[in-house]
């Protein structure tokens, strides 16, 4: 999805503030509520209405003033809001008045504390298998799709319509694009492509520099 989040990051709005933290002291959380937000949206994922994908998708339909002006967590929390409301599991009311609604059901989390720390470290994997051979092998050219779909993609803007060579080749991982609309998985092959910073930028950019993008099968096409 094209917008002011995209993958690639954004020209125009200054450069990006950077902590310091050469004593490596850098805190995880920069406020007490934040670890909260973290737990939340893990949590309310074992309800299985929506996947990873999803969860990143809300956050890329903020409004563009929400999404510039909130930070990290706000944003997880407002997507992780949005999320709830339109898969049924609270209301815009409930929400708005902090609580339940009288009379509503109480519903048993799926997974208590000690679950969710052991998930945690383990996440859930994304490769998945596939009769298909990968269409590409290492060496090959390629040029990046031009045009995307409006929905969620993780094909940056800024290699858009560019060539690179495939330099490494991961098996097949779920396909996010599909993913997030809850479309099904459509495993493809995923591939690591390196791209010259001049290919991307042009000759003003560094003749020893190169920028690696994992792909997936559908982003390429043979240059």
């Amino acid at each position: 999805m094209d917008g002011v989040h995209d993958l690639g990051g954004v020209e125009g709005f200054g450069p990006i503030p950077i902590e310091d933290d050469r004593e490596g002291d850098e805190p995880v959380f920069h406020a007490d509520w934040e670890p909260r937000v973290m737990a939340i949206r893990s949590l309310m994922g074992f309800w299985r209405k929506w996947n990873i994908d999803g969860g990143r998708h809300s956050i890329e339909c903020l409004p563009p003033a929400d999404y510039l002006g909130f930070s990290y967590y706000e944003k997880w929390l407002a997507g992780l809001v949005n999320l709830m409301v339109s898969t049924g599991l609270v209301t815009t009311e409930e929400i708005s008045a902090g609580q339940p609604r009288p009379g509503a059901d109480v519903a048993t989390p799926p997974v208590d504390t000690a679950e969710l720390v052991q998930f945690l470290p383990r996440g859930r994997p994304s490769s998945r298998a596939t009769s298909s051979p990968p269409a590409f092998s290492i060496g090959d050219t390629v040029r990046t799709a031009r045009h995307m779909h409006s929905g969620h993609t993780r094909l940056p803007r800024y290699v858009r319509g560019h060539i690179g060579e495939i330099i490494s080749g991961h098996g097949a991982h779920v396909f996010p694009d599909t993913n997030a609309k809850l479309a099904g998985e459509d495993p493809q092959h995923l591939y690591t492509v390196r791209f010259t910073a001049r290919e991307l930028w042009g000759e003003m950019a560094s003749g020893h520099d190169t920028v690696t993008v994992d792909l997936w099968e559908s982003y390429i096409a043979p240059a």
